[in-house]
């Protein structure tokens, strides 16, 4: 067994890690057909089955979680290798994954990423959206971006984008007319509500601080969605109160299609932060994205 080619062991973490030979294709910017030869061949040298496939999804078998476990620190040790030989190129080149909630993919990462990316033309950036809170490091991340009441005690922090953030609450002028316009959290249970279901399959109720308590309303639904896009176009649409980020409804605010409601009781709270492992190896692309925003925040004070 001692002469496995590295390139089908790569192949199998690749497709294992993607749960999808087309997923783990494009990552890798080669055919899905190449990586099933790869797994195929694999299977056929270890004489056992690794991954089973449907037209749907793949899965691992025992055998392949096994395999998958003991190779993960191998092939990192081997990443990190040959990151090493990035540190004598006069610009860092290689893949950065990152995975960040939809807020931050849709507002805050754009523009940081714009002008990181020109600075550093070989570097390809990798982002995979996604709002719950995942081991980045165990789904094959580099770096994760969430809000400071998600972070673990044991990770590096580093602040990304605007300090502070704000939910706030609006309607549209027609459902107010209709309905009136609430002055205090409990006048929601009266209302009807724009709710956000989580990938979690949860969701929460709204909170807000009256007098140093938290005060918190699970209002009736109207809609209960899973994307900023529906449910602000349902907001816009007079279908209920919406309570989110204030970036989703800055331009229909402004374009007066909502209006705000109950603005005393707006959140604020700080802004999102870049987070990493601080007990391996920081690849090449991270460190250069790290210094990226050190340096931005240093010059945004």
């Amino acid at each position: 067994m001692s002469d496995l080619p590295l390139a089908e062991l790569d192949a199998f973490a690749a497709v294992a890690q993607e749960r999808s030979f087309r997923a783990a294709a494009k990552l890798r910017g080669v055919s899905a057909s190449s990586l099933s030869d790869a797994v195929r061949r694999l299977e056929e040298r270890l004489e056992v089955r690794l991954l089973n496939r449907t037209t749907r999804n793949v899965s691992m078998t025992e055998a392949g979680a096994r395999l998958l476990e003991r190779l993960r620190p191998g092939l990192a040790e081997i990443e990190a290798a040959l990151d090493g030989v990035n540190s004598f190129r006069e610009t860092p080149m290689g893949r950065l994954r990152l995975n960040v909630p939809g807020v931050v993919a849709r507002c805050v990462l754009p523009d940081i990423a714009a002008r990181f990316l020109s600075l550093y033309p070989d570097i390809t950036l990798d982002v995979a959206t996604n709002d719950a809170f995942v081991d980045v490091i165990g789904e094959g991340f580099d770096a994760g971006v969430r809000y400071e009441e998600s972070l673990q005690a044991d990770m590096i922090a580093v602040p990304i984008g605007p300090r502070t953030q704000s939910y706030v609450m609006a309607a549209a002028p027609a459902y107010l007319d209709r309905f009136g316009t609430p002055e205090h959290p409990r006048d929601l249970l009266q209302h009807q509500c724009i709710l956000h279901r989580f990938a979690s399959g949860r969701v929460l109720p709204w909170s807000f601080e009256e007098e140093g308590r938290e005060l918190t309303i699970l209002p009736p639904a109207r809609v209960i969605g899973e994307t900023s896009d529906l449910e602000v176009a349902m907001a816009v649409a007079g279908h209920g109160i919406i309570f989110t980020f204030s970036e989703f409804l800055d331009e229909a605010l402004r374009l007066g299609q909502l209006k705000p409601v109950m603005q005393p009781w707006a959140q604020r709270f700080s802004g999102p932060f870049l987070y990493y492992n601080s007990r391996r190896h920081i690849p090449a692309p991270l460190k250069a994205f790290i210094d990226f925003l050190k340096a931005e925040n240093r010059r945004n004070g």
